[in-house]
């Protein structure tokens, strides 16, 4: 016997990875180079060379039983400290090491905080478009899962719609700003009414409202667009970060909680998240790469060739005549399909060699996603074939 949720989860695979791997197939049959494969946000730029400087300086200088060793269960406190001091230096805040938890990258973060809030009824919403994977992660832990509507063409958020859906079984909302996947960047003036909005909400219910803020695409902006620290707009969030990709590091599973300790019963919303990262087995997060980023949480990424393909790649669809959400983050682009059906123009797509995912899991069917971490050429190949594909031939 085994459980029949894990095996649904299982068997009915992320369409993100089977079109990878799919792509990766039809690779072998005629050619990577043929192949224009958008499906997957794996990044395409290297690790800094600080990152590497920093690994090799750290295996020769560095006794092994330590570099491999255990570290306290919420990370190495000279890891904590240099991120701490990161956060201050960038947001002028005054975040300390004790209200910092290292895990194993973004998705077991948010595991770890959705149990945290997990009460009997609880509910957590999502603003669409939104990552898919975080239905499973809310509703796995214990929670009812919800999601606001998308508000088009700009995606931002729509108030009014997450309003009618906030309750008193409320524990959390979802904030993933840039966005996965449509690049999207909430602004200041959002971020705000959404913090006005459930701070009254708060007042009526008698307890708080979490912003959960997803943040791995952080340091990824361009044309100098502001991404606004959320706890400096409202007190009472949650941030779960990754290195993923500011530091081209997927393979790593590294980044961190922050709990602010001036958020509701701050001390023990981290206790709770500490306990409920425990019961899940993330603690003690890889040493090596507690050490890494103990010497690089300062290095930005180098955002040249992700600012090229984004510009080329939304220039070429807008022009082709596609409606596209601007992009101002991430490296990712959320066009809409020309027939309204992101599925059916996904397949159309597949028969070409391009491959796109559909909207539908990102709470968007009629809209697919295009990551644009990919060679430039691949990009300029894609451009002919949109336009094929709504019609247009010159």
């Amino acid at each position: 016997m085994f459980n029949s949720k894990a095996y649904a989860l299982g068997a009915n695979r992320s369409c993100i990875r089977e079109l990878f791997e799919y792509g990766r197939s039809r690779a072998a049959v005629v050619g990577e180079e043929n192949v224009l494969d958008f499906s997957l946000g794996n990044p395409s730029i290297p690790a800094p060379q600080a990152v590497e400087e920093a690994i090799r300086e750290i295996l020769r200088q560095t006794p092994s039983v330590e570099v491999h060793g255990y570290t306290p269960a919420g990370g190495d406190m000279a890891a904590r400290d240099a991120i701490a001091r990161e956060l201050n230096r960038r947001y002028d805040w005054d975040v300390t090491p004790q209200e910092l938890f290292l895990g194993c990258g973004a998705a077991p973060e948010l595991i770890a905080v959705f149990r945290a809030l997990a009460v009997p009824g609880g509910k957590i919403l999502a603003i669409a478009p939104y990552f898919p994977e975080y239905a499973p992660f809310v509703e796995e832990s214990g929670l009812e899962f919800g999601v606001v509507p998308a508000q088009e063409p700009d995606f931002q958020i729509d108030m009014e719609a997450l309003e009618a859906l906030v309750t008193k079984n409320t524990q959390g909302v979802i904030v993933n700003s840039p966005n996965n996947p449509s690049g999207v960047v909430y602004s200041r003036e959002t971020l705000q009414k959404l913090g006005a909005l459930l701070e009254e909400k708060s007042r009526e219910y008698g307890h708080p409202i979490y912003i959960v803020s997803d943040e791995p695409y952080r340091e990824l902006v361009y044309d100098g667009t502001e991404v606004p620290f959320v706890p400096a707009i409202y007190r009472d969030t949650i941030i779960c970060y990754s290195y993923s990709k500011s530091l081209s590091l997927p393979g790593e599973r590294i980044g961190y909680i922050y709990v602010p300790r001036k958020a509701t019963d701050g001390a023990a919303l981290y206790a709770a998240v500490a306990g409920a990262a425990r019961s899940i087995g993330h603690v003690c997060a890889p040493s090596l790469f507690q050490k890494v980023i103990a010497r690089c949480t300062q290095i930005p990424p180098d955002l040249e060739s992700y600012d090229k393909n984004r510009r080329t790649l939304y220039e070429g669809l807008v022009a082709a005549g596609y409606q596209v959400a601007k992009p101002q983050g991430a490296f990712y682009l959320f066009v809409k399909a020309p027939e309204g059906d992101g599925e059916a123009f996904s397949q159309r797509a597949k028969e070409k060699d391009l491959l796109i995912v559909p909207g539908k899991d990102f709470g968007c069917p009629g809209y697919c996603r295009l990551c644009y971490c990919v060679p430039y050429e691949k990009i300029q190949k894609s451009i002919p074939i949109f336009r094929e594909l709504i019609g247009k031939t010159h």
